[in-house]
Formats: structure tokens, C-alpha cells, sequence
């Protein structure tokens, strides 16, 4: 009889395919066709270097077998299997002995890396990887603008994806690949570069079949350089949507806490168009700490401004204004300790973070500063808010 052992696997409802996990393995063991990420058993050392680079949890998915799931058998999952029952036989032989190894790999990996997240309790079932690398969509560029003021050297711009009349079910929230033209130096076709969705699930335009992507150019980036080039009527190849967890919830008297920079705003002005959309003044309000260096270098700087404030606050910080001292979103959130503190202890409250990685290490210190004035803990704050459905971050 085969002693069980643990599994590694990806949970494929939530992977968002960036491909990340897969160019960090150092001995290859993870592997990707035009459906799946998949994790190779036979090659796997429990290395661990994987955990902490994934920005959704998926790759945080284990699985006691007797017998691994081959990689064929992982390339034409769905949705994860469920745990095999293991007889108390079977579990002999060592078996927790691995279990303590993994969890004290996994804790180490897991060091400020957050944890998994869940999805709100409320939030809609979202469909994920409806089209891939194998059969993506197509669609047409409906519009092309700059957010950034021309004198600024941010280019982001603000792109319009029509999908003409073809279905492409979407969430606030989520995101969709964006596959450049071409190969690469070894002859293969580029995988899709990752881009958060900015329009709410009816569109950009309501009932129109579009949607809308924040995207900023970088210097020397494939795929960044593409779409920012783009012009109306050029065609796209397109997989996704991804993600199954960084939704928004449908309870009007949810309480949205976001703070992002950048281009991570947007699905967070997914959230607010949606909720403008649905709810008007009449829900649990929303809060967002929005950082960037200037007011020119910040999109969607004077839509945001027009928002009324019966729907959202919004705390617009600046890090390169001329002749004041730099502030960033964790420095705002601890001047509004008190607000902060008492949406904290509200059980409505859902926090979402997304932008720069380098942003969530201050992020955290100052929730946690806010959290011990109010006499509690913020790790285990945290974490039941995560459990629940109430805590998301996006980092890249």
C-alpha cells in the first residue's frame, strides 16, 4: 500500500493565470497549458518559494492522496477535488510527520504574506477562465485615453474593450489577460499579461457589451507599451476573467474601506460605478485613501472628485507635491485614527488594498497601530476579517 503523502496543487477557480508561481519555481515543477496552472507531484521539493509570490492564495491548495493527480488529470479540473477519505491505516507511516514539516514551510512562506482570502458572503458567483490561452475572445478597441496630464512621465491610460455581442460575463473586482502579438526569444506565443477591470458588471457603458481596463505604460514593458498604443477598432485577443475572491459584496449596508495607488484603483472605481449605479446615496457607504505622487500623475482625478460625498470619501494623498512633505495612504489613515478604528470594530466593514506591493507593509503598521489604541490585535483582527470575507489585497 502506497503511504499517503501531501499533494500540491492550485485551486484553478481562483489562479488568475499571471504566471507568476510558474517563472518563480526554481526547478520547474509548475507548468501551465492553455487551460490550467498545474503543479508536476513527481517535481515538487516543497520549496515553498512559490507561496508568497501569488497574489490570490490558489497556489496555497494541498491535498492528502495515495496516489498523485497527474498533471493531464489537473489540466482538465474546473474546480478543486475534494479530500479523498484516508483510512487511519493509511495515515500511518509518517504522515503527520510531513504535516508538521509543510505547516512550518508553510508559516515561514507565509511571513507577512497574508494568508489566503475568501470571497464575501454576499458577493455574486463569478465565472472564471471562460475563455483561455487555447480559445481566448476576441475584442475590439472602442477607446483609448490618457489619464495622466500630458506634461506628467506617468502614462496611464484608460482603455475601452468592446466584445461585439459576444457574452463575456464579468465582476467588479476581476480581471481579464490581455495576450500581446508575436513570440518570444524561445519561439513560444507571450502569455497573457494580467490587467484589473475598472467598469462595473454592466459595463462600461451600461448594457453595452464593454468593459473598461486602467493600464500604465512601462518603460520597456510588452505588453504595457501594446495597449497603451492601441487605437479604436484594433482587435484583442483577451482570456479570463479571473478571480473568485477580490469581490464586491452585495450587501447594501456593506461598508467599503479601499485604499489603493495607481493603477490599482481600478476595481475600486468598479466598485463605486457599480454601487452609484445600483444603490445611489442608500447603502452602507464607502472610503477610499487614494495615493499618488501629484494630481496630475492620478487617474481619475476629477470624476473622482464629482462623486457625491453621500456615496464616497475620498482622501486623495500626495507624495510629490512642491514644497510640502511627503504623505502616503498610511500616513492619512492614522491622522483619521477614529473613523478607521470605529469602521474596524464594525462587522459591515470589508477592506480592500490594491496596488504596489512596496504599500502594504506601511498599510499594515498603521492598521495596526489604529488597532491596538482600540485595545485589540490586529493580526487576529485580520484574520477573522479574512475569514469572513471582509479583508482583500491585490498587490504587484
Amino acid at each position: 500500500m502506497t503511504k499517503p503523502f501531501k499533494q500540491h496543487l492550485i485551486d484553478p477557480e481562483i489562479c488568475i493565470r499571471c504566471y507568476t508561481c510558474e517563472m518563480t519555481c526554481p526547478i520547474g515543477a509548475i507548468q501551465h497549458d492553455d487551460n490550467n496552472v498545474v503543479v508536476d507531484a513527481d517535481a515538487c521539493n516543497f520549496c515553498m518559494d512559490c507561496i508568497p509570490v501569488c497574489p490570490t492564495g490558489s497556489i496555497d491548495e494541498w491535498r492528502v492522496v495515495s496516489d498523485a493527480y497527474s498533471v493531464e488529470e489537473q489540466f482538465g479540473w474546473d474546480e478543486l477535488p475534494p479530500q479523498a477519505e484516508i483510512t487511519q491505516s493509511e495515515a500511518e507511516g509518517g504522515l503527520e510527520a510531513i504535516d508538521d514539516a509543510i505547516a512550518a514551510l508553510l508559516a515561514d512562506a507565509h511571513a507577512g504574506a497574508g494568508g489566503g482570502a475568501v470571497a464575501p458572503q454576499s458577493a455574486a458567483k463569478p465565472a472564471v477562465n471562460t475563455y483561455n490561452l487555447g480559445d481566448p475572445i476576441e475584442a475590439t478597441v472602442q477607446g483609448n485615453y490618457r489619464l495622466t496630464e500630458d506634461s506628467a512621465d506617468i502614462d496611464i491610460r484608460h482603455i475601452i474593450l468592446n466584445f461585439d455581442g459576444k457574452p463575456f460575463k464579468v465582476l467588479e473586482g476581476q480581471s481579464i489577460g490581455i495576450i500581446p502579438p508575436g513570440q518570444g526569444a524561445d519561439g513560444k506565443a507571450h502569455l497573457p499579461r494580467l490587467y484589473s477591470v475598472s467598469s462595473p458588471r454592466d459595463g462600461e457603458r451600461p448594457n453595452y457589451g464593454n468593459l473598461s481596463l486602467t493600464v500604465k505604460r512601462e518603460e520597456g514593458g510588452l505588453c504595457s507599451n501594446y495597449v497603451c498604443d492601441l487605437k479604436p477598432g484594433d482587435k484583442v485577443q483577451v482570456t479570463g476573467p479571473f478571480g473568485a475572491t477580490f469581490l464586491l459584496p452585495e450587501d447594501p449596508q456593506a461598508r467599503l474601506l479601499m485604499i489603493c495607488t495607481g493603477t490599482g484603483s481600478a476595481p475600486m472605481r468598479a466598485f463605486t460605478m457599480r454601487r452609484q449605479r445600483t444603490l445611489g446615496g442608500h447603502s452602507g457607504g464607502m472610503t477610499m485613501f487614494f495615493g499618488a505622487r501629484s494630481p496630475e500623475t492620478l487617474p481619475y482625478f476629477g470624476p473622482l472628485a464629482k462623486v457625491p460625498q453621500t456615496l464616497l470619501q475620498t482622501h486623495m494623498v500626495f507624495s510629490r507635491l512642491p514644497g510640502q512633505p511627503k504623505e502616503y495612504v498610511q500616513d492619512r489613515l492614522r491622522q483619521h485614527e477614529e473613523d478607521i478604528a470605529e469602521m474596524l470594530a464594525d462587522p459591515n466593514t470589508h477592506i480592500y488594498i490594491c496596488g504596489l506591493r512596496g504599500m502594504e507593509e506601511g498599510v499594515e503598521k498603521a492598521f495596526a497601530n489604529i488597532a491596538e489604541s482600540m485595545g485589540a490585535q490586529w493580526v487576529a483582527l485580520r484574520d477573522t476579517m479574512r475569514q469572513e470575507g471582509r479583508y482583500h489585497v491585490e498587490t504587484y
